[in-house]
């Protein structure tokens, strides 16, 4: 059985779905940021398939890694965003931090 373009944006798919889920569904920050980084995972198979899939091109592998630096940053600005919130509200529930400090 060879694996096709198919198959790879079937897991695609999958985890992009995942994402969403966990996105619109947890109470929880840091679950929120997962649900992120899953659906940036979704994005960099779907730019690996495309490259490999559609010929020589090498853009598929220079935008996975650029997705994947975005990405670092990202968690890194919304860890201390989270740390921040929890050390004033004492939680890390987004619905509890909807006040503004005067």
């Amino acid at each position: 059985m060879t694996i096709g373009l198919n198959h790879y944006l079937f897991i695609s798919a999958v985890l992009f779905s995942l994402g969403v889920y966990a996105m619109l569904s947890r109470r929880n920050v840091i679950a929120v940021l997962m649900g992120v980084e899953l659906i940036l995972n979704a994005a960099n198979i779907n730019f690996i398939a495309f490259s490999r899939f559609g010929g020589i091109n090498i853009g598929g592998q220079l935008s996975s890694i650029f997705v994947i630096v975005v990405a670092a940053a990202e968690a890194a600005v919304a860890l201390a965003i989270v740390l921040n919130i929890f050390k004033n509200f004492k939680t890390v529930n987004p619905a509890d931090a909807d006040t503004l400090r005067d």
